[in-house]
């Protein structure tokens, strides 16, 4: 008989034969997973494994200050290290121009004299009056030079965060406890972060899958963006620093705040101005809010994954309440979903039975949820162009398009026809995108264009930014009616046949068939039936209504 172990599956005990590899293990289990993720293996810890910690949290009655060793093994660190339990509360005994001074506390260390250069935010011990039982705690607010007494080794730490709070801090404010921060990832202990799912199991072992993600009820519009991020399933790791990972899939669209809220262990934000506007960030360190960032939800299990994850890879994620979104869908079809969730449906538009919903109101899951009812507009399905891109051969010009008509962050957009002539179709963006983007020549064709590709006009000519597709060969102007070279040939049209009877002025709308391939591992991932989301949805919504119903049943309340 095979010998068995014990292993955790995202937070669920599980008993495998040994020698399970980590894929069988997500088969067997069920396990929420996106087929070219990366997972998260967390060995064992040994009792006797301690972890050690850089940094400490100040709480002060001005909010905390945070500050990091500079090297662990200096003797004012290691006097630190010893003293810090003892220190709180500990007051203000002096502010300054230059510094804020909290003391006085008693020690022992050998002092040097002479006049020193301090840098903003240098963290010391002082000896008032060069007496070592008089102790201070200073923290630099400015360079200076000045004679403290400090210790031989000098300056021992650095505030990394909450700098506005020192400024805040006046006589009488306190320190009111001194906790060490212990960074989460060395808490978590032995992390492996892989997608190779052949690696075998061991007792003990603590697996990883995907992190669960509980979107906020304050920020409608941000989540649903976020939602649209995370289309496929997945957090990209476009960069990666101390206190965060962020996801930069879409940076520089239109973007409004809503949420001010400390960003805790966790915390997801959206950056919502300035450089890196859009960015999305999982917060992996404890930060004050920002006026910078709305926050649009929190990772409630799965940290690990966030923590072991590298620049670069993809992580699964699983969002609560699921997406709600209509477009692109029959009427028949969302009623199913809505009528199991409780939604009250109201439809404009055409009725017949070959129906496809075009907008929706509201337009985010929240306020749908919240208010109980959503309103949809739908046309007749021949109005619906559905489209393939070719991110590998124009990935610019293909993000530029999807951009112009608001494709990136929901399922179906829509263009107006400008112009049509000898089976030719051009059409005009309405958002005007080429006012700020650009579009430089990019897979321009050389001695044909085919028909029903789909060609945008470059800035190498003065109509920038025009679509085009034709229904037939053409070996002298693209799609648009230019020379080659002023045409980025960007995708192709699957149901020409849907063009035929279009007017100009008429409107279409498009739907992108195939998720967006920014790798290979993205082009395996697996696909979810249309009727098998539609179930999913309406479970996951249901069950999520259930438990706030019934908290005492929900493991997550």
């Amino acid at each position: 008989m095979a010998s068995k172990i014990n292993v955790e599956v995202n937070k669920t005990s599980q008993t495998f034969d040994a020698g399970t590899t980590l894929s069988e293990a997500i088969i067997k289990t069920g396990a929420p997973y996106v087929s070219g993720a990366f997972v998260c293996l967390v060995k064992k810890q040994k009792e006797e494994d301690a972890f050690f910690t850089k940094e400490y949290i100040l709480q002060t009655t001005k909010g905390p200050l945070i500050i990091e060793l500079k090297d662990p093994t200096s003797v004012s660190s290691k006097m630190w290290i010893e003293k810090f339990k003892s220190l709180s509360p500990l007051r203000i005994l002096l502010e300054t121009t230059n510094t804020v001074s909290f003391g006085p506390f008693q020690s022992r260390y050998d002092m040097e004299k002479g006049m020193k250069k301090f840098k903003k935010y240098d963290v010391l011990f002082s000896a008032g009056g060069f007496d070592t039982d008089k102790t201070t705690l200073v923290i630099s607010k400015k360079e200076h030079y000045a004679e403290y007494g400090v210790p031989k080794d000098g300056t021992f730490a650095t505030l990394i965060a909450g700098r506005t709070n020192l400024e805040k801090l006046t006589k009488g404010d306190v320190i009111q406890t001194i906790e060490p921060y212990v960074e989460q990832k060395n808490a978590f202990g032995e992390g492996i972060y892989t997608d190779d799912l052949t690696i075998r199991l061991e007792d003990g072992d603590r697996l990883i899958t995907f992190a669960d993600i509980d979107m906020s009820p304050h920020s409608p519009h941000g989540t649903e963006t976020f939602y649209a991020l995370v289309e496929k399933g997945t957090f990209s790791v476009d960069s990666t620093a101390n206190a965060f990972r962020s996801d930069d899939t879409l940076q520089s669209e239109p973007c409004d705040y809503e949420n001010f809220e400390p960003r805790k262990i966790g915390t997801i934000s959206m950056r919502t101005a300035g450089n890196g506007r859009t960015r999305f960030y999982i917060s992996t360190a404890d930060r004050a809010s920002s006026l910078l960032h709305s926050v649009v939800g929190h990772v409630t299990s799965g940290m690990e994954l966030v923590y072991f994850s590298k620049k670069g890879t993809k992580f699964t994620v699983e969002t609560s309440p699921p997406y709600i979104s209509l477009l692109g869908r029959s009427v028949e079809e969302s009623k199913n979903v809505l009528d199991a969730i409780n939604i009250e449906l109201t439809v404009e538009g055409y009725d017949g039975k070959d129906n496809v919903i075009v907008t929706q109101t509201p337009a985010t899951t929240i306020e749908i949820l919240r208010e109980g009812k959503v309103k949809v507009a739908a046309v007749q399905r021949s109005k619906l162009i559905e489209v393939e891109f070719y991110y590998d051969a124009a990935p610019k010009s293909v993000e530029f398009f999807r951009h112009s008509i608001d494709l990136k962050t929901q399922p179906v957009g829509s263009l107006v026809a400008s112009m049509i002539y000898d089976e030719t179709f051009i059409f005009k963006a309405e958002k005007g995108a080429e006012r700020y983007k650009e579009i430089m020549p990019e897979n321009t064709p050389k001695e044909m264009v085919k028909a029903c590709h789909l060609g945008i006009t470059n800035q190498s000519a003065k109509r920038m930014g025009f679509i085009g597709v034709r229904l037939t060969d053409e070996s002298m102007f693209g799609p648009t009616g230019e020379k080659f070279d002023a045409t980025n040939i960007i995708g192709c049209i699957l149901n020409p046949e849907n063009l035929k009877g279009l007017l100009e002025g008429d409107r279409i709308y498009i739907k992108e068939i195939g998720a967006p391939k920014k790798t290979l591992a993205d082009a395996e991932d697996k696909k979810i039936p249309a009727d098998t989301e539609d179930k999913k949805i309406s479970a996951d919504i249901e069950n999520e209504n259930s438990a706030k119903e019934n908290p005492e049943k929900s493991a997550r309340d």
